[in-house]
């Protein structure tokens, strides 16, 4: 018995008129996000950046050589607005992570480009972070890691994009 069990145990003997069997499920999820920030926030801060330029960062080093993307898809991969990204482009630069270059196809267009040091800083950080993530799942079976993928991928799929 965990102390999602011993709160959701306490909300059917106060409230046996409610179904509380999503909590057995969604209070878990919560904990365990509250686990992998803390984990994201310790493996950043080790390369001093934060979640938004890990983000960024990593679309960019996903995106293969030459890791570079421009704007409008770095928005897509991220999610957030334009004047966001202009700011976090802007920062990442001063930061000398990444570079502006001409985009080759478009005259009046740039491409986002990784730098060595931003490709260091990148890998170095999800290097450590999955340690810490599979810290967090190693109390599962590689079986169990598996199944429980799944069901996350199925009970996800709804909301892939959709996120403010």
């Amino acid at each position: 018995m965990d102390e999602v069990d011993r709160i959701v145990a306490a909300w059917r003997r106060e409230r046996p008129d409610l179904d509380v069997s999503p909590m057995e499920i969604l209070s878990r999820v919560s904990r365990l996000a509250r686990q992998l920030d803390l984990a994201r926030k310790a493996s950043f801060s080790d390369y001093g950046i934060e979640g938004w330029a890990f983000d960024v960062l990593s679309a960019l080093r996903r995106a293969g050589e030459p890791y570079q993307l421009s704007p409008s898809t770095l928005l897509q991969e991220t999610l957030v607005t334009s004047g966001t990204m202009t700011n976090r482009i802007d920062r990442l630069v001063a930061r000398g992570w990444v570079e502006r270059r001409p985009d080759p196809g478009d005259r009046r267009g740039v491409l986002v480009h990784l730098t060595d040091s931003g490709r260091a800083t990148v890998d170095s950080a999800l290097a450590d972070l999955l340690v810490k993530e599979r810290e967090i799942l190693s109390g599962l079976t590689s079986a169990g890691s598996r199944k429980l993928a799944g069901l996350l991928r199925e009970l996800s799929t709804g909301f892939d994009g959709s996120e403010d």
